[in-house]
This record gives structure tokens, sequence and C-alpha cells, in this order.
């Protein structure tokens, strides 16, 4: 039976995740893998608003915060090679990376 990995990326800095998708392509390119992806999954934005003033007397004035969580999705065929190329890439700080293998 074959089997795929499923690479799951997520961060909060988009240039983080386009550099390590263009490392698992290039990678995928040399060692002859088919290659599903990157696949952008919904960006997940989470806001929280808050009253600038601390006692609660005063002008009612807000700030506002939001940090966007964006998602990459790779499937790629589970050639051993492959794969441990791909656990040597670089991982920058502030980037989780999960690895699934998933059966076809």
């Amino acid at each position: 039976m074959a089997q795929r990995a499923r690479i799951k990326l997520a961060s909060t800095e988009i240039d983080k995740i386009n550099t390590i998708c263009e490392g698992i392509k290039n990678i995928a390119g040399k060692t002859g893998a088919n290659l599903r992806g990157p696949i952008p999954l919904p960006t997940k934005k989470l806001k929280i608003t808050t009253r600038k003033s601390p006692s609660g007397e005063g002008k009612a004035s807000w700030e506002r915060y939001e940090m966007r969580v964006h998602k990459r999705l790779i499937d790629v065929n589970a050639d051993e090679r492959t794969l441990r190329l791909v656990m040597r890439i670089p991982v920058p700080e502030g980037l989780n990376i999960e690895i699934e293998m998933v059966d076809i």
C-alpha cells in the first residue's frame, strides 16, 4: 500500500512559510517525487479589543489588536530519501510543521 506524507505548515509570518514551501518544492523536484501543493488554507484572524484608559473614566477609546495565522498544506509521495531531505530543512523560529503519514 502506497503512502503519502502530508505536511502542515502554520505561522504568523507568511515569508517563513513561503521559504519553507520553496525548499520542499526544490527537494521534490530533485528527487522526482510527486508533489501536491502548497495548498493555502484559510487564514485564522485572532482579534482582541481593549479599552485604552485603565480606570474606565474619561474618553471611551479602544485599541484593536489582530494576529493572523497563515496555513499551508503539502502532500508528497512518501519516498524515504525525500522525507529524509525534508526533515533536514532548517526550520525558522515561530513556524509549526506537522508531518503525517497517510495511506493512499
